[in-house]
């Protein structure tokens, strides 16, 4: 577990805090997933927790304010609790490798975000409003810009996590099977990366 007044991170550089507003009970986590992408390293993004998010534990949304800017800025709003079937612990409590996995699906949305126009995200948005299909593209595309930025080992024990929790509703569980990547597509996809790294161009 963590506490509040833990120090930071010895090993991620400075500059990762670059524009971004970090809660300091999650400090550590997210630094060490905002290292595997240092494409987002000038984005404004602030970390914001929120007492309820339905149906999820945390979401990454661009700020309106900023959509037609040159520079977007995003919210990754995370849930203050982690709700079971029967009670609720604080977010902080859950594993450390589980919450920067949880944390790099959500940079993974926001890499998908800044590779999309204004149009494109806006088609985006109604999408995923009115399309279970597009919803669960949406959400697989985050979890492949993570394995692919290195987070694999990350985004599989934040699955097993969820999918093994013997406290967590099963209608929760669905949705997570049936929209994100498998445990199984996930080590598929490190195992091919870790392949084109052996093989000399």
């Amino acid at each position: 577990m963590l506490s509040s007044d833990q120090p930071d991170v010895p090993n991620v550089p400075e500059v990762f805090r670059t524009n971004k507003s970090i809660p300091k009970v999650l400090e550590n986590e997210i630094l060490q997933a905002l290292s595997f992408y240092p494409e987002l390293k000038e984005t404004a993004i602030n970390f914001v927790f929120k007492q309820k998010i339905r149906g999820s534990v945390m979401q990454a949304q661009p700020k309106i304010s900023t959509m037609f800017n040159a520079d977007r800025a995003y919210n990754i709003n995370i849930s203050a609790l982690f709700k079971l079937t029967h009670t609720a612990i604080p977010i902080h409590q859950i594993p450390s490798d589980v919450i920067v996995g949880w944390i790099g699906h959500e940079l993974g949305h926001v890499m998908d975000y800044e590779n999309r126009s204004l149009p494109g995200m806006v088609r985006f948005g109604l999408g995923y409003l009115f399309s279970a299909r597009f919803v669960k593209e949406a959400e697989r595309v985050a979890d492949t810009y993570a394995v692919s930025h290195g987070l694999g080992k990350y985004i599989l024990k934040t699955k097993h996590f969820i999918l093994d929790h013997a406290s967590l509703s099963e209608k929760y569980k669905r949705k997570i099977a049936r929209l994100y990547l498998s445990p199984d597509d996930i080590v598929e996809q490190v195992k091919k990366l870790e392949a084109d790294r052996i093989i000399p161009s």
